[in-house]
């Protein structure tokens, strides 16, 4: 446990002395060189997304390079998971899920099955995937480090993923259905965007016929009902309330 944290605390205070060696790395689409710097990131959602970074070989050979993601920092419940491989690769390369990489630091395994090479002037794709836990919110810190045997570090990027109480979904706004309208014999009441509402129906003078607390859905009879135009009151949890005319015609 000692050992593994010195591990840590080693590889999170090398990004610094890190040579560049002729690597170059940036946002998929995007030309700013990101080596041995930071890219900053806002969550939309506390689903899983992708991070696509090119890393690309000027250094006059060809590389076989490995990935090594080291976890700095990570809200309890996070996830992340990454593929890697050749630009050229149309299936995008070997994917690892958050199960396979179980260890911190974790690196690409060095088998020849996942090994490629990236000529000088080519470069390799690292889709990086960060998925925050519902509800967690906080900032991810991970690094990623670029090697040829996952020891010797030759270059690295940070990604800070900020996961915010402001990209949480945004519930469905209160509204509300009433069909067949004219209706002869029932009307449905539809809620949406709110559990239940208090229902108040009014004739056109102004007499109040029925009120009731309703939940999702609800069928009346209006069978009885005089021909002529009702007014249905709807009062959301907020305080806000919606108003329906409902037209009985037998």
């Amino acid at each position: 446990m000692i050992k593994s944290l010195f591990l840590v605390i080693a590889l999170s205070s090398s990004a610094i002395s890190i040579a560049q060696n002729g690597i170059v790395i940036h946002v998929d689409g995007q030309t700013t060189d990101l080596s041995g710097a930071t890219y900053n990131v806002v969550a939309p959602s506390n689903t899983s997304f992708d991070i696509p970074l090119d890393v690309e070989n000027h250094t006059g050979a060809p590389r076989d390079w490995r990935v090594t993601r080291l976890r700095i920092d990570a809200p309890a419940g996070w996830t992340d998971a990454l593929c890697w491989g050749h630009a050229t690769d149309p299936f995008g390369g070997t994917c690892y899920s958050s199960a396979q990489m179980n260890t911190n630091p974790w690196t690409t395994p060095g088998a020849q099955a996942v090994l490629f090479t990236i000529n000088d002037g080519e470069y390799g794709k690292l889709k990086a995937s960060v998925d925050p836990a519902d509800g967690i919110y906080g900032s991810g810190h991970y690094r990623y480090y670029i090697s040829t045997n996952g020891i010797s570090y030759s270059d690295s990027i940070d990604v800070v993923v900020d996961y915010l109480a402001s990209v949480k979904p945004i519930k469905e706004e209160a509204s509300v259905t009433i069909y067949p309208n004219p209706s002869t014999e029932y009307v449905t009441i539809q809620l949406a965007g709110m559990d239940q509402s208090t229902l108040k129906m009014m004739d056109a003078v102004g007499n109040v016929l029925m009120k009731e607390v309703i939940h999702g859905n609800k069928k009346i009879n209006v069978s009885d009902f005089n021909n002529g135009i009702y007014f249905l009151l709807f009062e959301t949890a907020n305080g806000k309330t919606i108003t329906k005319k409902l037209v009985v015609r037998h």
